[in-house]
């Protein structure tokens, strides 16, 4: 497309939307397992079958989110009504103790939830190009962990003094910046065709159909590591909010968001890093970087019970979740160029990762109460050591598989 388009108003609306949106686009997140537990006194089991609910009701949304973003030219509303259905379903749940309407709310936040990954994706793909789509992702993640990181120094002060409730209107207020951010994008400057993965090279030429997803088997593989990652990785913060809580319930929100903040403050550069370092040095590398940290990570809990160790070692979280969230739509990009099955493939990988984090939570839970919080870790670490070694071993490097030459065919590389 004409990179003309991509004027500086566009570049800092993009900038701004990611930092908004990154404390509603997750809803509660671990904060709902501290509400829960703090407000009600539910049980660890309870906590996380509210918690797999919910991923299960994002999983069924997931894929045809992406066939949405795909298809409509309104990808800016379908991000400001997402906003809103989010934060509205977490605003009620101060009303609500009922073990069903909890878990109703926060599935429909799961669902509404589920297209921005998708809708950022297609329109910084849509507006960018596919040459500078790297750099952007990198510049999209580093702007998204700056805004967690904020929301998360202010959730845990306004916690401190006003309780845990205090989450729910931060999140409001986040919900109105990123609206007025996506609405100082530009329509006219996202090629909606782009947007979608399709290079036409033909007049004739259509998008693939799902087949050529179903056959490209790195596209496979990669779904799986992506799903056994985030069944060992999602539930460990809710863990060590649960910890902490156990050790101290009035400290466990401001230490649960001092765990974000650290993680967020180390993804910020390891976002840059992927901007600025990942079409040269290639995706598998630190791809296979950011999968060597979780085990390590799920292990070095287990060595002690101290809050500000706990801290500590969330830090490693930023790697290894920095590294995987900014690869992940590069490495879907590279796989799907010229099919016009970007956002729906991205859905559909984030349907494979939700359903291992889906899982996780309730999986953790019981492990909790039939062994102890550190058979738990040891069980997640060796998941993500699963996860590695079928990176290493199965997947390949995707970063010199773009379509480029105007005379190729589009297809998924195998």
């Amino acid at each position: 497309m004409d990179n003309s388009h991509y004027d500086r108003r566009n570049a800092l609306s993009l900038d701004w939307l990611n930092f908004f949106l990154a404390d509603v686009r997750d809803g509660l997140g671990p904060y709902l397992a501290i509400y829960l537990l703090a407000v009600h006194q539910w049980e660890p089991a309870s906590i996380g079958l509210v918690m797999s609910l919910t991923g299960i009701s994002a999983l069924l949304t997931q894929t045809p989110a992406g066939a949405l973003i795909d298809r409509t030219t309104a990808k800016r509303a379908v991000v400001v009504v997402a906003a809103l259905v989010v934060t509205g379903s977490c605003l009620l749940l101060p009303w609500l103790t009922d073990f069903g309407w909890v878990a109703a709310t926060q599935a429909i936040s799961a669902i509404a939830g589920s297209v921005f990954a998708p809708a950022i994706a297609a329109i910084s793909l849509g507006i960018t190009g596919p040459a500078a789509f790297t750099q952007r992702i990198g510049r999209n993640e580093s702007f998204n962990h700056a805004g967690n990181a904020c929301s998360a120094l202010l959730a845990g002060g306004f916690a401190y003094l006003f309780g845990p409730v205090a989450v729910f209107y931060l999140m409001a207020a986040m919900t109105v910046g990123s609206i007025v951010a996506v609405s100082r994008v530009s329509a006219r400057a996202i090629d909606h065709e782009v947007a979608r993965g399709f290079v036409p090279m033909l007049p004739h030429e259509q998008a693939s159909g799902w087949q050529v997803l179903l056959s490209s088997r790195p596209l496979l593989i990669f779904a799986l590591c992506c799903a056994l990652f985030h069944l060992a990785n999602a539930a460990m913060l809710p863990l060590v909010s649960q910890k902490l809580s156990a050790i101290n319930l009035q400290m466990a929100t401001p230490l649960t968001s001092a765990c974000i903040v650290a993680a967020q403050l180390v993804m910020v550069p390891m976002a840059m890093l992927v901007g600025l370092k990942a079409d040269r040095w290639g995706r598998k590398p630190l791809l296979m970087a950011g999968f060597l940290i979780l085990p390590l990570r799920g292990a070095l809990y287990t060595l002690s019970d101290d809050p500000y160790w706990l801290v500590a070692v969330q830090l490693l979280d930023g790697i290894g979740a920095g590294l995987f969230g900014a690869l992940l739509p590069i490495v879907v990009k590279d796989l799907t160029q010229g099919t016009g099955r970007f956002n729906v493939s991205l859905g559909a990988l984030s349907t494979a990762f939700g359903l291992g984090a889906a899982l996780s939570p309730g999986l953790a839970g019981l492990l909790v109460q039939g062994a102890g919080y550190d058979a738990a870790f040891m069980t997640l670490a060796g998941i993500a050591a699963l996860a590695f070694l079928l990176l290493w071993l199965g997947m390949p490097e995707t970063g010199n598989r773009v379509v480029d030459e105007p005379s190729a065919e589009p297809s998924l590389c195998r």
